[in-house]
């Protein structure tokens, strides 16, 4: 519907706001007509006064003195001159006075009011009117006459003030709409038109919209538009990047069970073996085996990046993360890092065991990787402790501390790498496992003399009993 569009509201706020402005004009304008009708009334009264004046030793024809003041308009003169009042010019009146008009004491409200209240009055009366002679030929004149005439011209004037409004409205109208419509409505269009262009292309770079109004406030909406739109772009490629990545990991986890499998046969073979140093080492590689198979089924069973939902049981806390240690330890033949940790031995957690193993093991994998890349000795410090409805695990480390990029996009998947060549996976995944366990991974502090992260998971045993 027109009126509902931009330009036809525009066009008919216009038309309404320039009535108004002539309603505001007519009123006065009216108000001025009365009092000039009854100001020229007093003037051709006291002109006809003077023709009979210049004759005062003669008798007035009663037919001349009809004429003078059907002439003027009225139906009595009376002239106040050399401190005496004399009735000039009269005739036969069939009703009373109704109200009585000092000009000459008019305000501007008052004459506004009056003109309303004829205006609104149909009813004929007989009204006095008081004013100053001109050319200072008396004190003051005073008439009375009909009121039906004067208002009858009243309406006829106002009638001509409105067609004329009217007129003024729709012109006006009519170019503040074309105007409107080059100026506003059609750069708004313009940017309507771009962003469903884009909306059916939101990965072409070249359906981007180029701010290039001159109107500012529409400049502004461009330039918002625009970066709202190179971000949204920049996060479907990544959103495609993902899922890229999703079907070739199920893949990837497909084969990658199947080698799995088989060494986790041969290490099964292994434990046979009666040399002390294999006997010691076989069930942790086992254990190992047996966790990258069942992450490789895991993948395989959701086909996607997202991670299934923990599994809760309580377990000791301390046994797990020393099964982290070693893991690390074994992975690296650096003596110049220490590992400690310092978490009592009857501590439990209620949470996924898996799911923890891989968030702690990510950490500390980090932290051993950054104190390799400075080339200087360093320590692995995790400890554990309650704060309110959650047990806290900090892994501190004595590394370089990250880089201010690193922080930025800390969590974010293939931006908050740390170290050159990784593919910043692995804080995003412990994030994703912990926020899937209700808790929070943060980092509390990074400076040139270290680095630290809390995991927050919530203590709740009932949780645990009920498999929930």
């Amino acid at each position: 519907m027109f009126l509902n569009s931009l330009s036809g509201r525009f066009l008919l706020l216009t038309v309404v706001f320039v009535m108004l402005a002539e309603v505001l004009i007519f009123v006065p304008s009216v108000a001025r007509f009365r009092e000039d009708y009854l100001q020229s009334r007093l003037e051709r009264a006291q002109i006809a006064s003077l023709a009979v004046l210049a004759n005062k030793d003669q008798m007035i024809d009663p037919a001349l003195e009809k004429e003078l003041l059907q002439n003027a308009g009225v139906l009595n003169v009376v002239l106040h001159r050399d401190s005496a009042r004399e009735l000039v010019l009269s005739s036969p009146m069939t009703q009373q006075i109704s109200k009585s008009f000092d000009l000459r004491k008019a305000t501007a409200f008052g004459l506004i009011r009056d003109a309303l209240l004829r205006l609104f009055d149909p009813k004929d009366t007989i009204i006095r009117v008081v004013g100053m002679p001109v050319n200072m030929a008396g004190l003051e004149i005073e008439v009375t006459l009909h009121t039906k005439g004067m208002r009858q011209e009243m309406l006829d004037y106002g009638g001509r003030v409105f067609l004329l409004s009217a007129v003024i409205s729709i012109i006006t109208a009519a170019l503040l709409f074309v105007a409107v419509r080059r100026v506003l409505v059609a750069p708004i269009s313009r940017v309507i038109s771009q962003i469903k262009a884009y909306k059916d292309s939101p990965q072409n770079p070249l359906l981007i919209i180029r701010p290039n109004a001159g109107i500012t406030e529409l400049h502004e909406a461009e330039e918002a538009i625009r970066s709202m739109q190179i971000e949204l772009s920049g996060a479907l490629k990544q959103k495609d990047r993902l899922a890229t990545l999703g079907g070739a990991v199920a893949k990837i986890s497909h084969d990658l069970r199947n080698m799995l499998t088989t060494a986790q046969l041969l290490a099964d073979r292994m434990d046979m073996s009666e040399d002390p140093a294999v006997k010691r080492t076989t069930p942790k590689l086992v254990h190992s085996l047996t966790r990258a198979v069942n992450l490789c089924e895991s993948t395989l069973t959701f086909g996607k990046a997202e991670e299934p939902a923990p599994e809760i049981s309580e377990f000791p806390l301390r046994a797990l993360v020393q099964d982290v240690v070693e893991s690390e330890e074994l992975a690296t033949t650096d003596t110049k890092i220490r590992f400690e940790v310092n978490i009592p031995a009857d501590m439990t957690v209620a949470g996924d065991p898996e799911q923890v193993f891989r968030v702690l093991l990510n950490l500390v994998r980090n932290a051993r990787q950054a104190i390799m890349a400075s080339d200087r000795p360093g320590e692995i410090i995790l400890s554990a402790e309650k704060v309110d409805a959650f047990w806290c695990v900090f892994v501190r480390d004595t590394g370089p501390g990250l880089p201010p990029k690193a922080k930025e996009k800390l969590f974010k998947p293939f931006e908050g790498g740390i170290r050159k060549g990784g593919s910043g996976l692995g804080l995003a995944i412990a994030w994703e496992l912990v926020r899937g366990h209700g808790g929070n991974l943060e980092l509390v502090e990074t400076t040139p003399k270290g680095t630290c992260f809390r995991v927050a998971i919530p203590y709740d045993p009932g949780r645990a009993k009920s498999g929930k």
